[in-house]
């Protein structure tokens, strides 16, 4: 598998850093093919209760590697059938981290431009170091937003503003991502990924099957009716509410013992206002 794409694992979380910094980690096929390898193989290990996903040398990913489409020398002459079949590639990755039931943590430093930006948006929490460059850069350069940003970047900043953003492909950074609810939390780069990891392994202490079973409902959630949506909660809640791990909650609570699960708390020196 491709040393672009690095999978650690801390426990019961595991981290992934796009590896290729002299490109500012931008998505070659190789990378793209070890990224989805990676997710769909963490998909299926229930070792695993956390994803962190990150970027190496102080940026996360500059998007497409556009520099290498055009030094191949085919970037111009491709049909449309061709472009379009090369597109599989990330509506697989796409698909992947949709498919991915466990929460995910994106700790987002330097830039994330077009394709970086899309593969944040996947994120469940996105957090951003307070020299974060973020871009829908794809209407620079003749092309639309791909990895699922029509899909996902709606439903985060809301439609209007997902319009303006991929309109104007103009940057923004941390402090405006804090604002349109892009980014949870901003943090100094030094920082950014310790925090990430604190989030990712406090979900070590959660319900596995209730974080799966919330996140796939808070993914239908904004296409499906309220009625299916009902239905959903109270199976999930059966099923919830069935486990071992239910059953252990409420006797630690009726105990008045520590709960299984605590969110860490905020770091005092995180920026977190306009």
């Amino acid at each position: 598998m491709s040393d672009t794409v690095v999978l650690e694992r801390q426990g019961g979380v595991a981290l992934i850093t796009l590896n290729r910094p002299q490109a500012k980690n931008a998505l070659d096929p190789a990378t793209t093919d070890a990224l989805v390898a990676h997710l769909r193989a963490l998909r299926d290990d229930d070792t695993v209760r956390a994803l962190v996903l990150t970027g190496a040398g102080g940026d996360f990913c500059a998007g497409g590697d556009v520099k290498a489409m055009a030094s191949s020398g085919n970037g111009g002459t491709r049909s449309p059938e061709q472009r379009r079949a090369g597109m599989a590639r990330y509506r697989d990755l796409a698909t992947a981290m949709a498919g991915l039931d466990k929460p995910v943590v994106a700790a987002v430093d330097g830039v994330a431009f077009g394709a970086g930006l899309s593969l944040a948006l996947w994120a469940d929490l996105v957090l951003v170091s307070d020299r974060v460059r973020l871009a829908m850069v794809f209407h620079r350069i003749g092309l639309v937003p791909d990895v699922g940003a029509w899909y996902t970047l709606p439903r985060v900043v809301g439609l209007q503003r997902a319009k303006e953003l991929i309109y104007s492909a103009r940057e923004f950074g941390a402090q405006e991502a804090l604002r349109m609810d892009l980014a949870l939390e901003v943090h100094p780069p030094e920082d950014l990924l310790p925090r990430a990891l604190e989030i990712a392994h406090s979900f070590e202490g959660a319900s596995a099957t209730a974080m799966s079973l919330s996140k796939q409902a808070l993914q239908a959630s904004l296409q499906t009716d309220l009625n299916t949506m009902l239905d959903m909660e109270a199976t999930a809640q059966a099923v919830a509410g069935g486990s071992e791990y239910a059953r252990e909650s409420v006797r630690r609570f009726a105990a008045r013992e520590p709960a299984q699960f605590r969110w860490p708390a905020l770091p005092t020196q995180t920026k977190t206002t306009p």
